[in-house]
C-alpha cells in the first residue's frame, strides 16, 4: 500500500453521491472479516482532526467512510498525509523496500530472436522487479511494432524510486529504444515529493513553467529522457503511453455498503452517544444515493467496499488507451470480488483501529479488481488481477534471483536476497495479496480480421507477465 494520498492522483468527487443522511441511524456491528474496521466505539485521542470531525458531525449529522478517509488523511491542517508533506511511512512499499538489490542485467546478448514487431533482445538474466516493469514496458511496445514515440505516464509516483529503475533499464537497451521518442510524465501534487523526485531522477536539475502550461516543472532525467510534473492525468498529453498504477489505488476513498434485511445500506461514521468524544460505524437509516448508483443488481456479498475515484480513472484511461493505443499496469493490494471488509489502518508498521486517533494513522482498502474491470465498459481488454508472485516467475524473477545469489560474494547480502524474495513471493506476504491487471487495446489479445492476418503465421505474442516471459 503506497502512503501518498496527497500525493495521489486528486480525481473530482462523482457527483457528490452518497450524501449524509439526518435521522436515526442504526449502530452497526463489528463487520464479518475483523479486519481492522470493527465497528467498536474508539477513543478519540486524534486531536485537530478529531475535533473538526467532531464539530462537524455534530452539525451536519454521520458522514460516509469515503467523507471521513478524506478527513483522516488529507485534512488541510492535521490531515495524515498532510502534515508529512505526502509521505505516510507506516507501511512499506514494493519499491522502496521490497526491490531485490543489484545491477539491470538485461542486455542485448549475442543473436536475437525474431519476433512479432522486430527482433527480440535476448536476455542474460532478469532484472529485478521494480525493474521488470521497464521490462514489461518495452515487450508491450515491441508487441505494438515499436512505435516511434513513447509516454511513459507514473501515477503518484512516491520517491520516484520506479521510475528511476525503469529509466535504468531503459538505458541498458539504449540501442533498442534509438529510434523512439521516449520521454517520462509523472502526476503529483505534492511540492514536497515533486522536489524528492527531481532529485533522484535528474539530480535536482529542473525548472519550473508558467501557470499557464499543463507540466508545472519539467527536466531530464540522468539519462537524458524528458521528464515532465503534472497535477492531474487530464493535463499529461495525448498519445502512446504506458500508464503505471503501483500501491496507488487502495488509499482512494471507498464507500461501504451492508446488506440488510430491509435492503442495502450504507455504512456511515458518527459520534457515539454513550461517549460524546468517541466515533463508532453506524447504518443509514435508508438508501442512500451511493447505494443507489454503486450496487449492482447481481452482488451477492453481504458487505460490499466502493471506490468511486478508481472507477473514474479507470475510464480515463480506457479512452486514452483506446484511442492513443498504449496500455496500463496496476499493481495493487486487491481482489477479484470476493472479500467484504478490507478496511484497516496502519500506525507504527502496526495495524490501527481506522476510528482510532483520526490524522495520525494510514488508511487503506483493498481494490476490487472486478469493479475496474466492469468501469472500463468494454473499451479495451483487461488482463488479471494476477497474484504478484506469479507475475514475476513469469517476468523470470527466479532466474534474476539465482544470478544475484550466485555473484553474491558476503552472507550479508545473500541474506538481504532471501529475506526480500521471501518478502515479494511469500504467499503469506506480498505474493498472494498483491496483484497485477492490465489494460490494453482490443486487438492487442484478438488481431483484425482482415485477410492478411488470417494468413499470417505468425500468432500474437503473449503479453509479459501473465504469461511466461522466455528469456535466453
Amino acid at each position: 500500500m503506497a502512503p501518498l494520498w496527497p500525493r495521489r492522483l486528486l480525481l473530482p468527487a462523482v457527483l457528490g453521491l452518497g450524501g449524509r443522511r439526518r435521522g436515526r441511524a442504526a449502530a452497526l456491528g463489528p463487520p464479518g472479516s475483523g479486519s481492522g474496521s470493527a465497528a467498536r466505539p474508539c477513543s478519540g485521542g486524534g486531536g485537530g482532526v478529531l475535533r473538526h470531525l467532531l464539530l462537524k458531525l455534530r452539525a451536519t449529522g454521520p458522514l460516509t467512510v469515503a467523507e471521513y478517509m478524506r478527513e483522516a488523511l488529507t485534512n488541510p491542517g492535521q490531515g495524515y498525509y498532510t502534515r508529512r508533506g505526502g509521505v505516510g511511512g507506516d507501511f512499506v512499499t514494493a519499491p522502496e523496500v521490497s526491490q531485490l538489490p543489484g545491477e539491470v542485467s538485461a542486455r542485448r546478448h549475442g543473436p536475437a530472436s525474431r519476433g512479432r514487431g522486430g527482433l527480440r533482445p535476448r536476455l542474460r538474466a532478469a532484472p529485478g522487479p521494480c525493474q521488470l516493469v521497464g521490462l514489461w514496458c518495452l515487450s508491450e511496445w515491441m508487441a505494438a511494432g515499436r512505435p516511434a514515440a513513447m509516454q511513459l505516464v507514473e501515477l503518484g509516483p512516491g520517491t520516484g524510486a520506479l521510475t528511476d529503475d525503469i529509466l535504468r533499464v531503459f538505458k541498458q537497451l539504449a540501442s533498442l529504444l534509438s529510434k523512439c521518442d521516449v520521454s517520462i510524465h509523472l502526476v503529483e501534487v505534492s511540492p514536497k515529493l515533486s522536489e524528492t523526485q527531481a532529485q533522484m531522477l535528474t539530480g535536482g536539475k529542473v525548472q519550473s513553467n508558467s501557470e499557464d502550461e499543463a507540466a508545472y516543472m519539467k527536466g531530464i532525467s540522468k539519462t537524458g529522457i524528458p521528464i515532465y510534473w503534472y497535477r492531474g492525468i487530464q493535463d499529461v498529453p495525448q498519445g502512446y503511453s504506458f500508464y503505471l498504477a503501483h500501491e496507488f489505488l487502495d488509499a482512494l476513498p471507498i464507500h461501504k455498503f451492508q446488506r440488510t434485511e430491509k435492503g442495502w445500506r450504507e455504512v456511515l461514521v458518527d459520534i457515539d452517544p454513550e461517549a460524546p468524544d468517541q466515533l463508532r460505524f453506524v447504518l443509514s437509516p435508508s438508501s442512500t444515493p451511493a447505494t443507489e448508483n454503486f450496487i449492482q443488481p447481481e452482488e451477492t456479498r453481504d458487505h460490499v467496499e466502493v471506490c468511486p475515484e478508481a472507477g473514474v480513472l479507470i475510464q480515463r484511461l480506457a479512452s486514452r488507451i483506446e484511442k492513443d493505443g498504449g496500455a496500463a499496469l496496476i499493481a495493487d493490494y486487491g481482489h477479484d470480488g470476493t472479500k467484504t471488509d478490507t478496511f484497516r489502518g496502519f500506525r507504527n508498521h502496526k495495524l490501527h483501529n481506522v476510528l482510532k486517533a483520526p490524522g495520525t494513522a494510514d488508511l487503506t482498502a483493498d481494490v476490487d479488481f472486478s469493479y475496474l474491470r466492469k468501469m472500463a465498459q468494454g473499451k479495451i481488454a483487461t488482463l488479471g488481477p494476477i497474484k504478484q508472485r506469479e507475475f514475476l516467475k513469469n517476468m523470470g524473477v527466479d532466474l534474476r534471483m539465482q544470478v544475484l545469489l550466485q555473484n553474491s560474494r558476503d552472507s550479508a547480502t545473500r541474506e538481504q536476497l532471501l529475506h526480500s524474495y521471501d518478502m515479494l513471493m511469500n504467499p503469506k506476504k506480498m505474493g498472494d495479496r498483491f496483484h497485477f491487471f492490465a489494460l490494453l487495446p482490443h486487438h492487442r489479445l484478438t488481431p483484425p480480421h482482415k485477410e492478411h492476418n488470417l494468413q499470417s503465421k505468425s500468432p500474437l505474442p503473449p503479453v509479459a507477465g501473465f504469461g511466461e516471459l522466455l528469456l535466453k
